[in-house]
């Protein structure tokens, strides 16, 4: 059999990796969506370099966009059938296809404004909110750690992953000519240490490792807590500067991180008494999705669970559903607290928030998570003074702060951790993806010395045989 990687290779986002059996049959891994990759991102989501209509299988390891995200348009391309995943998977998947969706729909209809005024063609979103719910019905839940058939010689398993609720690990047993094939893929790893989320399984040996590599060359602060760093921004932003505070940060994970430490600083009595605004019709959604999943949640949320019935929730919160409701923010003089989608600044309304707060030297913007270089959080965060937003130059005035404890994806210490429940001697390939090449070269180095022998860090559309 072979293995191509149509995504996340090289680089952090665009999940997809395909699976070719000797018979002909094609098995796809994720089908996520480029993000933050300037200029070249439309196109690279526009074009496969596979043929969606050969592919018969998919299975998919979480709800996020950069995994599930070009779903709608490999149905639309020709794709036929099921997509198997995870029970919260599934429930997730469903608002965040919607939603981005929207977002195309309503940055195409932004762009397109320019591009009359311009004599410039019109663009089209990848794919409509119609696209995104016919996808949704294609998604086929099953449950973590039981294996099931894709096909004939095909089998599968789901195992927790502790990257955000539903993500998974998925495990493959292939029969081909009488011999079996077991191969692992990561999805993304989560920390042993999360807040939230139960530690990453343990899983079964397998002659093929393809890992995602994120924080490869990275060990996550954990010296200062969270909430302290919180406090610490919200205290110089609003208190002292009476300016707004914009976070961006990703619906599905990072958003619900962010509201259980403001509200452990509330239970501790030390949260600054602002308007505290969650402006994504997503975050709503999910944060009442992750609600509907207690049992994937750690000991320590179980404990807070019997005396505090909403560890998300707290004094001054306040969600904005309507595009109204979030124009007027804009409007409204600080100081308050916004966090909004998306998690690298690149689209949604926080890219809107940012666009009227960057200019003014009172504002301040806290990146919480990764953001690839080329996208409006990774050129923030490189100190950039002026960005070009919805194609107009804007001057940076604002604060940029970030605060590096604040990842769903584990460290070189926590995918050490998930790797070492396998011998590496039995390890036959293992493939480096979701990553920088700098970093995935660190990583690679540190795994030699582990013992993992054939690691290979493939290129955009590499081919090989397994």
């Amino acid at each position: 059999m072979k293995i191509s990687f149509h995504g996340a290779a090289r680089v952090v986002t665009g999940s997809k990796h395909l699976i070719t059996l000797t018979n002909g049959k094609k098995l796809l891994l994720d089908c996520g969506m480029f993000q933050g990759m300037g200029k070249d991102t439309d196109a690279m989501n526009r074009h496969w370099g596979f043929d969606p209509e050969q592919v018969e299988y998919m299975i998919l390891s979480h709800a996020h966009i950069d995994h599930s995200g070009l779903i709608p348009k490999l149905i639309a391309d020709g794709y036929k059938g099921k997509i198997h995943c995870t029970n919260a998977t599934k429930d997730l998947t469903a608002v965040l296809l919607e939603d981005s969706a929207e977002i195309q729909e309503d940055d195409v209809k932004y762009e397109n404004k320019r591009r009359a005024a311009m004599g410039m063609p019109y663009l089209k979103p990848l794919y409509t909110i119609d696209d995104a719910k016919r996808a949704v019905d294609r998604l086929l839940p099953k449950e973590y750690n039981e294996w099931f058939k894709v096909s004939d010689d095909i089998e599968a398993m789901f195992t927790d992953a502790g990257h955000i609720i539903g993500s998974a690990c998925v495990h493959l047993k292939i029969t081909e000519n009488g011999k079996v094939k077991r191969i692992t893929f990561s999805g993304d790893i989560g920390r042993y240490r999360d807040v939230i989320l139960k530690s990453p399984q343990n899983f079964p040996q397998a002659d093929v490792i393809i890992m995602e590599s994120t924080y490869g060359n990275s060990l996550h602060d954990n010296a200062v807590s969270t909430p302290d760093q919180l406090l610490h921004w919200i205290q110089k932003a609003c208190v002292e500067k009476k300016g707004k505070l914009i976070i961006p940060a990703f619906s599905v994970g990072r958003t619900q991180e962010l509201l259980y430490d403001l509200n452990q600083l509330e239970l501790e009595r030390r949260l600054p008494e602002l308007e505290y605004y969650v402006d994504s019709p997503l975050s709503v959604d999910a944060t009442h999705i992750v609600k509907n999943y207690p049992e994937y949640f750690n000991n320590r949320i179980q404990k807070i669970l019997k005396t505090d019935n909403d560890p998300f929730g707290f004094k001054g919160l306040k969600f904005v559903k309507t595009v109204a409701e979030s124009k007027m923010l804009n409007f409204k003089n600080g100081p308050y607290v916004i966090i909004s989608a998306s998690g690298m600044a690149d689209a949604g309304r926080v890219k809107h928030h940012i666009n009227n707060t960057i200019e003014s030297s009172r504002n301040t913007i806290l990146l919480t998570g990764y953001c690839e270089p080329r996208s409006l959080g990774g050129k923030l965060l490189r100190g950039m003074k002026e960005v070009k937003i919805f194609g107009v130059e804007k001057q940076v005035n604002a604060e940029v702060g970030q605060i590096r404890s604040m990842s769903a994806h584990g460290d070189y210490d926590d995918m050490c951790q998930w790797l070492a429940c396998q011998n590496p001697q039995e390890v036959q390939k293992l493939f480096l993806v979701h990553g920088e090449y700098d970093v995935q070269q660190s990583f690679r180095d540190r795994l030699h010395k582990k013992g993992f022998a054939d690691i290979t860090i493939p290129e955009m559309h590499f081919e090989i045989g397994i």
